[in-house]
């Protein structure tokens, strides 16, 4: 096959280098054409694993063409067709269902721009489908826009490889035999199923925040593809203030990353961060979304993400634990809880109503949601409980909170902080005076499935 474009000789390094790159920042949008053009999700993967491959064997020979997306592309729509030249039933068969899936639902037209600019938007839609099991959407997402491989996507979920596979493959037959079209919702569609998209993406950023369990606190390469992910989002709509408020809160919130954890992988709470090696370029770049994101000009109150973005901007933008505004804090968790009322928002709500009012005021609202069941294996409940029993003096009780935590802990640096705070509690017969002091900590993504008291 002769090379659509000119070519730049570099070497066999520079082609694989090059293969790498083009694969992370058109995985995507070349599966999503493909899907647009063949309408079988199964196919599309299979000829982009082949486009690559090619690659890998052309490249380091002819040298890297200048439009590196456009030869993938090429080369894969060709050697789809030569797929379904071969396989004529096959063809016959997605066929039948192209038309099956447009007629039941069809695309909505095109606007006077010339229509979507992207396609990767319909594979967002798709993999967040509300048809498909919860598991697998997350998965889905990251195989398929991501571009990671089904033993990445396992490792990321914490689950065996042929776990994952399973569930990969039974998503795609869900897919195919409930007739999922590869489309963008219509106008009148979109305000139902966009939140679907956004907690998926949430879902990732958060397991990278705080890694359910592990050696690690955090995945950071789970958190920074959530962030890659949704910036494609937002740039595919631009006028949704929830994609917009999701992306600054997620900005808001790794811009702390380098400071949660000590050199050994230690947990650091907020009070103790040298708020230094905080990202103030992503800090300053989240903080500049937010206006957009609460957009009081637009209709309709702002959503549950723009109101977290505004919670994490003030965390950011205050110069320490103290000086933070814990009553513009509370205000905003009123605001939240009537937009999504939880009990992991009214968790967050309730330290930070410690914060501004003494831990008593935090320790009736913890002690009012005790029979919620959503918190019953949520951990940073009882932490939160054991901090505001231990300021108090009543460090039996404390003490008991705080085993409760650490039973129900994930990862390895949260149960040694658990296991540092049991000690300083000591001998459950001290006196209040020989508390230790400390708030619990009171920042990190606000609502489920955000930790309630992370660093």
């Amino acid at each position: 096959m002769s090379a659509p474009e000119s070519w730049d000789h570099a070497g066999p390094k520079a082609a694989d280098e090059a293969v790498a790159s083009v694969f992370r920042e058109e995985h995507g949008r070349l599966l999503a054409s493909l899907v647009a053009r063949f309408g079988d999700l199964d196919l599309a993967e299979e000829v982009t694993s082949q486009a690559l491959e090619a690659a890998l064997v052309r490249w380091p020979v002819d040298g890297v063409p200048t439009r590196p997306g456009a030869w993938l592309l090429t080369t894969a729509r060709r050697k789809a067709v030569d797929r379904l030249r071969r396989d004529q039933a096959y063809a016959a068969r997605l066929a039948v269902l192209q038309v099956e899936a447009d007629r039941a639902a069809p695309a909505p037209p095109a606007d006077a721009g010339g229509g979507l600019p992207d396609e990767r938007l319909t594979l967002f839609f798709t993999c967040a489908h509300p048809a498909l099991p919860a598991e697998a959407r997350g998965a889905l997402t990251l195989r398929c826009l991501a571009g990671l491989t089904t033993p990445e996507v396992a490792r990321a979920y914490l689950v065996p490889s042929a776990t994952m596979a399973q569930r990969i493959v039974r998503a795609k037959r869900k897919i195919r035999e409930a007739r999922i079209p590869f489309r963008v919702p219509g106008t009148d569609e979109l305000p139902a199923r966009l939140p679907g998209v956004l907690q998926v993406l949430y879902s990732i950023f958060t397991e990278g925040y705080t890694a359910s369990s592990g050696p690690a606190l955090q995945r950071l390469d789970l958190a920074e593809e959530a962030i890659r992910l949704t910036r494609v989002l937002r740039r595919l709509l631009p006028a949704e203030r929830e994609v917009t408020g999701l992306l600054a809160l997620m900005l808001l919130v790794h811009a702390r990353r380098a400071a949660r954890t000590a050199p050994d992988g230690a947990l650091v709470l907020l009070a103790d961060q040298d708020r230094g090696r905080w990202d103030r370029a992503m800090i300053d770049e989240g903080l500049a979304l937010v206006p957009a994101a609460l957009a009081r000009g637009r209709p309709g109150p702002p959503g549950p993400y723009g109101v977290q973005a505004a919670i994490a901007a003030l965390h950011d933008e205050a110069p320490d634990l103290s000086g933070t505004d814990w009553p513009q804090i509370v205000a905003l968790y009123d605001v939240l809880l009537a937009l999504a009322p939880s009990p992991v928002v009214a968790l967050n709500r309730a330290v930070a109503v410690a914060m501004r009012d003494g831990p008593a005021a935090g320790l009736a609202l913890l002690d009012a949601l005790a029979d919620e069941p959503r918190l019953r294996g949520h951990h940073p409940y009882p932490a939160a409980r054991g901090d505001l029993l231990r300021r108090l003096g009543r460090l039996r009780d404390a003490a008991a909170a705080y085993r409760l935590a650490l039973a129900l802990a994930g990862t390895e640096p949260e149960r040694a902080h658990l296991r540092g705070k049991l000690a300083a509690v000591g001998p459950t017969d001290q006196s209040p005076q020989s508390a230790p002091p400390g708030p619990p900590d009171p920042s990190g993504p606000a609502s489920s499935p955000g930790p309630a008291s992370a660093a």
